[in-house]
């Protein structure tokens, strides 16, 4: 199996995780083959170092150093808020404001992983700026209404808490479709059942951050895959995100850009 690299150069290597893959292989789930690191260490034949995370069904840009040095700058710019995170995510209801919402949360322990952390902690500063780019009414009954609304939402974290987008869109009461964790379990079924959105629709479509090595700026965007491109068809929606936009390149970095397409 092979990933798409969105950026490559001799510091730094970027792809689009697909839906359903872990960053890492992890003790919770050690019968899994199919593992982001694994796959991008054996297709460009080179140790990569991870430097950020993406949920298991996010989908998107995730970033990787080639060496511990890469590593390590990249995870101090993630530390300090450096980068600028773009996400893009489908919803429940009409989400038509733009807003920053800042709402803290209690830190989210895992039952099995953090069984021994502490689940007394005071709430942290999450902070997200939201804005509603798109509705939609379809024609199909859900719950105790006769048809069922969406929005497409575009999203960027100023923090970075687990699971903070899911959460904020969910205090909201405009949950993501798919999230089996914080988000409506009719709508979920629905969406899966009458537009193929059988997975949760969050998409990383795009990190800018300055290069460690050469100090110019660097934006990565990553492209949309089938159940996405299938949604947007379905609700109205093309041409309201850049579907074939891979990367944007500052001059003078070296690049080795390849397309999935």
């Amino acid at each position: 199996m092979t990933i798409e690299i969105l950026y490559q150069d001799e510091w730094l290597v970027a792809v689009n995780k697909p839906s359903g893959w872990l960053v890492h292989r992890s003790w919770l789930d050690r019968d899994e083959k199919v593992v982001v690191m694994q796959t991008v260490r054996d297709q460009i034949g080179q140790h990569v170092y991870t430097v950020h995370r993406l949920d298991r069904p996010t989908s998107g840009v995730l970033l990787m150093g080639l060496s511990s040095e890469a590593g390590r700058l990249l995870s101090q710019q993630f530390e300090q808020h450096q980068m600028q995170k773009r996400y893009h995510a489908i919803v429940r209801g009409w989400l038509t404001d733009a807003a920053t919402l800042d709402y803290p949360l209690v830190e989210e322990l895992d039952k099995i992983a953090d069984k021994f952390a502490r689940a007394d902690k005071e709430p942290q500063p999450a902070v997200t700026d939201y804005r509603g780019m798109a509705t939609t009414e379809m024609p199909v009954a859900t719950g105790k209404f006769s048809t069922t609304r969406y929005s497409l939402v575009e999203l960027l974290p100023k923090t970075g808490r687990k699971h903070q987008l899911r959460r904020h869109l969910s205090h909201l009461r405009h949950p993501i479709i798919g999230d089996s964790k914080h988000g409506d379990l009719r709508q979920n079924r629905s969406a899966a059942e009458h537009f193929g959105c059988g997975r949760l629709m969050l998409h990383a479509s795009e990190l800018s951050l300055t290069h460690p090595f050469t100090g110019e700026p660097l934006t990565i965007r990553a492209g949309l895959d089938d159940v996405w491109m299938q949604a947007l068809s379905q609700f109205g929606w093309l041409g309201q995100l850049p579907e074939n936009e891979r990367v944007e390149f500052a001059p003078g970095n070296v690049q080795d850009e390849q397309h999935a397409q």
